[in-house]
């Protein structure tokens, strides 16, 4: 496993708030002192506008910011830099195929395919394009077991020009089969996106493997900064897609009349980009891989093991799901104990986990429940994490049962 110790001196916040035991890592993770200070840096040495400043600080700036698309295309085998758009977040990234794809694509033949798994961020989107053109909105079935349901995947795709999907649940952790996925809609015709949000910073992804059109990541689940996210598009539907947004940057020729758009990425880029959390996502991908994804993908997978074991071992404690392939998460709730409630609690110990519906409401409405708490692990957590937490559940249920 990784050694933990070692890797806290590197986060700050475990220096100022001691005994802290974060374990909610699938909502957003903590900040190592290098992201920390390549934000800092940019801001207190060469704060420029990219692309147009022709003196020294602004070409400095223009060369980091835009040396990222070349790390991301490094670190998700993506086939050009020219696909890597920059935009604020998982949800934007979604918003921008939404808008600029589905409305131009779909219609009453011809609609999306998401699944009952979905963070919200990739199901309400599509509830408004959906209703905005017409289109079917259609989903494959969640089981009980935290996994898809397959079986109808052929007549699941009736109707479908693009399908949805998440590439790793944020409630259950399931690892789908974004693969299996992907290859069927290519051999029906269908477009593929996939939600990587929860996938980027646990395991390697290949993009050029997968094949997919669109992909999608935040950078502040990756040790990165809030305020970035990633879109990855194929090149040949992005240089067909319209604007999202209007302004600066993204266009080539303006006129009283019309404009013409800049090529892409720019072209999805309007405005003054959110330079400084891009830098801090270069330099979070740099982190990363300086520790290695399938060093971190080891050590999660046998603190999601233990875990498991340990909180299976509380009375009256319900786990949610049981994914053959998943990641390091586990929904669960405690018998006569409101997750907000143990939540709040767990608080007083230093302990904080998530609990709610996640947004993903469809899950609980799934499960018949109205919320669950939810541990998730990273690179920073060790089984002594998971002792204090099994201890601190246990000493919460006898207090208010």
């Amino acid at each position: 496993m990784l050694d933990t110790n070692q890797i806290r001196k590197e986060f700050p916040i475990y220096d100022e708030r001691k005994g802290l035991i974060y374990l909610d890592s699938a909502s957003t993770t903590q900040k190592p002192q290098c992201v920390i200070d390549s934000v800092a840096s940019y801001y207190s040495n060469y704060n420029a506008n990219v692309h147009r400043a022709l003196y020294e600080i602004g070409e400095k700036a223009t060369n980091e910011y835009e040396s990222v698309r070349d790390k991301v295309k490094d670190f998700l085998n993506v086939p050009d830099t020219h696909e890597v758009i920059f935009s604020r977040s998982t949800t934007e990234s979604i918003n921008l195929v939404a808008y600029s794809w589905g409305m131009g694509n779909l219609n009453k033949d011809r609609g999306v395919l998401v699944s009952e798994m979905e963070h919200h961020s990739n199901l309400v989107p599509w509830q408004i394009i959906s209703e905005k053109t017409s289109s079917p909105l259609k989903h494959i079935s969640l089981g009980k077991n935290g996994m898809l349901d397959l079986s109808s995947i052929e007549t699941d795709f009736n109707n479908v020009a693009l399908v949805a999907l998440v590439h790793q649940s944020n409630v259950f952790g399931t690892i789908n089969p974004v693969s299996r996925i992907t290859d069927h809609a290519k051999s029906r015709g269908v477009l593929s996106l996939i939600d990587g949000a929860q996938a980027v910073p646990h395991f390697p992804v290949d993009i050029a493997a997968l094949d997919c059109d669109f992909y999608v990541f935040s950078g502040h689940k990756i040790v990165g900064p809030t305020g970035v996210g990633v879109l990855i598009g194929r090149k040949s539907i992005l240089n067909e897609m319209d604007p999202f947004l209007g302004g600066g940057e993204m266009i080539n020729n303006v006129t009283m009349d019309k404009s013409t758009w800049n090529e892409i990425p720019w072209k999805f880029e309007a405005g003054t980009p959110n330079i400084a959390q891009v830098i801090g996502l270069g330099r979070a991908i740099d982190y990363i891989n300086e520790i290695g994804l399938k060093n971190i993908q080891m050590h999660e997978n046998a603190l999601l093991e233990y875990g498991i074991e340990e909180l299976s071992k509380i009375d009256d404690i319900t786990l949610y799901g049981s994914p053959s392939d998943r990641g390091a998460v586990i929904p669960f709730n405690v018998e006569g104990v409101h997750p907000h409630d143990l939540a709040k609690f767990l608080d007083t110990d230093k302990i904080c986990i998530r609990a709610g519906h996640h947004c993903a409401q469809p899950i609980m409405n799934a499960l018949g429940i109205s919320a669950s708490a939810r541990a998730s692990f990273y690179l920073y957590n060790d089984t002594n994490d998971i002792d204090k937490l099994v201890k601190s559940i246990k000493k919460t249920a006898n207090i208010l049962r």
